[in-house]
């Protein structure tokens, strides 16, 4: 059977990697370090796949921006004092795997750093199976199209020929904004209501669930 899509782009945190609970800790953690009140959990989680500045604008928005560079460096450390216990979900590798032996072209499209994902992907040892990557510093957050866009260009795949997987409404209306179909995993940052308001081809649990779904749909 021919596939539908021929490029799959999967968000990292939250999507790929167990690590919603980190982010949350690092940001409440750094506003600790700093005096600040910590915002909640839910508003904390609200802000997981956005650049930093984006993140520190929502999750503190009294935070004037002359203190976001402290801010950024606490967070950074409290987060990669950890980044190295943080696992992937139950399957994810093997998916990974699975997809790129079965011919898709695979990229990742993150809130992460240039470093921080290419320390994430080194020590996760998926690093091997994807064809190109963006990063919130080199590019607008989401959700604006510019990740999928230039991802869309380095790989020559029209955008209906792509798919996007990801775990946050950012995610979800970056896809929507580029003209790209999406899938909503339930199993990471934002609630299954919110996602599901943005209509994704499916709205996914889990890892087998999701496994499944790009077998026969994909």
């Amino acid at each position: 059977m021919a596939k539908r899509f021929e490029l799959l782009v999967f968000d990292w945190d939250g999507t790929l990697l167990d690590s919603a609970g980190a982010i949350v800790a690092a940001i409440q953690a750094a506003c600790g370090d700093l005096g600040l009140p910590a915002p909640p959990d839910e508003r904390a989680r609200h802000v997981i796949g956005l650049g930093l500045r984006d993140a520190l604008a929502h999750a503190l928005p009294g935070l004037p921006e002359e203190r976001y560079p402290e801010m950024v460096e606490r967070y950074r450390c409290h987060y990669l004092s950890h980044d190295h216990e943080l696992q992937l979900f139950d399957g994810v590798e093997e998916l990974i795997a699975e997809l790129s032996a079965a011919g898709f072209l695979l990229a990742v499209a993150t809130g992460k750093s240039r470093h921080g994902l290419d320390r994430a992907l080194q020590l996760s040892g998926l690093g091997k199976y994807f064809h190109a990557s963006r990063c919130a510093d080199e590019c607008f957050s989401k959700p604006h199209p510019q990740m999928l866009e230039e991802l869309l260009e380095e790989l020559a795949v029209g955008p209906g020929r792509a798919l996007m997987i990801g775990d946050t409404t950012h995610d979800l209306e970056m896809a929507n904004n580029a003209g790209v179909s999406c899938v909503a995993v339930a199993y990471g940052a934002h609630p299954a209501d919110a996602l599901a308001e943005q209509r994704p081809l499916a709205l996914i649990q889990g890892l087998e669930e999701l496994s499944e779904w790009l077998r026969t749909h994909a």
